[in-house]
């Protein structure tokens, strides 16, 4: 390849032609022309490198994967549970509690106290109190964290789902797998770095989960999330055309990016770059994704073990998936499981959602600890914010609005303490009182356990130095970690 700038090319373009030809030679090891397949994975492997190089602390995490529950599961169902509340159900909430408060949709209504609705028990050596609605979760209690005392700034839905994901209520801004893939790169050869998969449970009509959530905001765009589907081809547009062969489709690919290569040679623009390593990443993923949600090469003990049958679509597949995902290199694997929001129904409807991720849930973190990738995994279980400990739809079917002062959570894994709670909240669940932390705090903790200081780590936008965890003074939650 010549690098000598020709008389048409800009200064930035003859820069960057010198780390041009890696998709090349990666593309040559596919179609088995000209190269081994040790140096072009090699390449692939040194042009996946992330930004944060060498990195600042310790890696302690190698992958992340991130279980969303969307809507918002009820705290006082699952992981808080509050005696004082129960013993004050249906009396008015105390108005020193809520007075001057932000509220969602309970404005100038009567707030009258909820106590939980499904009882709780004591599991594992501490006797950790959980909902008897999560028996699996229950029964792994000793080997995850359990977070009490976690909140929000936000109290609807979208700009939620957008804090969490983003550390900002804006959109536009990446996701934390675009800034993780950005910082770090992925270690899959053949699949993206960051994978979502949605999964919904039978019931009324679930919120919509915009692919915003996963976008790579101001980021190049080749670190974005790609959702895998869970029924038919995993991924859109998947298999070739009638009577294209993959040599053929090979070779297009390679003409194609020849014109790329061509094209960006004289503007240096980061997106065609982008361009040819998502062609070439579809071409490889034709060959690796077919194999990789196949479920059927599981034994049935495995199987059995999700409570999963291959080819449904359920969340348990999608958590055997994460593993073999996680198994295969990719850095950021997140999940999401839709209609957690039970402003009614909720003694009706929680239970189905339980019973469609508890057993799958502590599934995947049995199965990661039986194979050793637990202490280099970090797993995440979670919703957007939490629930109120008042009722909502007082003259019917009741359930719970949203809440941004307290909710639970879970971790696990990649050097976190094993069978602690961490944090409370009041005697009522309002707020959280003892050891609060937020949402830049947990990305903080997550980014520092994955190698990455959380302070030094940001990209110019707009004339700021924007942040995952933002500017207001994050901390690394380090009561949790071992």
């Amino acid at each position: 390849m010549n690098f000598f700038p020709t008389p048409f090319q800009t200064r930035r373009a003859f820069i960057g032609r010198v780390s041009q030809g890696v998709g090349a030679v990666a593309l040559a090891s596919l179609l088995g022309k000209g190269t081994s397949s040790a140096r072009a994975a090699a390449a692939v492997r040194s042009a996946a490198r992330g930004v944060v190089h060498p990195l600042p602390l310790p890696q302690k995490v190698k992958r992340v994967i991130w279980l969303t529950m969307a809507g918002g599961p009820s705290q006082f169902e699952t992981f808080d549970p509050k005696p004082r509340l129960a013993a004050m159900h249906g009396e008015p909430m105390p108005e020193s509690l809520t007075r001057g408060q932000q509220l969602a949709q309970l404005q100038g209504q009567k707030l009258v106290c909820h106590g939980p609705q499904f009882p709780f028990a004591k599991f594992g050596k501490n006797q950790t109190e959980i909902s008897t609605l999560l028996p699996h979760i229950g029964g792994i209690v000793d080997d995850i964290c359990l977070i009490r005392s976690m909140t929000t700034d936000a109290i609807n839905h979208d700009p939620a789902h957008m804090f969490m994901n983003t550390g900002s209520q804006i959109a536009g801004r990446p996701s934390m797998g675009a800034w993780i893939n950005y910082g770090l790169g992925s270690e899959a050869e053949n699949l993206p770095g960051f994978v979502v998969m949605v999964t919904t449970g039978p019931g009324r009509p679930p919120q919509p989960i915009a692919t915003r959530q996963w976008s790579s905001g101001f980021l190049p765009s080749k670190f974005q999330g790609v959702q895998l589907q869970g029924r038919g081809d995993a991924v859109h547009y998947l298999t070739n055309p009638g009577r294209v062969s993959r040599a053929q489709q090979g070779a297009d690919i390679a003409a194609i990016n020849a014109l790329n290569r061509q094209h960006d040679a004289f503007v240096a623009d980061p997106e065609i770059a982008t361009r040819i390593a998502q062609y070439e990443l579809a071409f490889a993923m034709q060959a690796s994704v077919p194999e990789l949600t196949d479920l059927r090469g599981e034994d049935a003990r495995t199987l059995a073990l999700y409570g999963c049958t291959p080819g449904d679509g359920s969340f348990a597949s999608n958590c055997l998936l994460a593993r073999r995902l996680a198994e295969r290199g990719v850095r950021f694997i997140q999940l999401y499981h839709r209609d957690w929001d039970h402003h009614s129904l909720l003694n009706e409807e929680l239970p189905l959602r339980a019973k469609e991720t508890d057993q799958a849930s502590a599934a995947l973190i049995t199965d990661l600890k039986q194979r050793g990738m637990l202490d280099d995994t970090l797993v995440v279980w979670t919703g957007e914010f939490g629930r109120t400990p008042m009722s909502q739809g007082n003259k019917g079917p009741t359930g719970r609005d949203h809440h941004n002062k307290s909710m639970s959570m879970w971790l696990a894994g990649g050097g976190v303490k094993r069978g602690i709670v961490y944090g409370a909240t009041d005697d009522l669940g309002y707020a959280a009182t003892e050891n609060s932390c937020t949402v830049h705090d947990l990305h903080a903790t997550m980014l520092q356990q994955l190698g990455i200081r959380h302070d030094a780590f940001s990209v110019k936008f707009q004339g700021l130095d924007a942040k995952l965890t933002g500017v207001e003074g994050a901390r690394v939650i380090e009561g949790i970690l071992g």
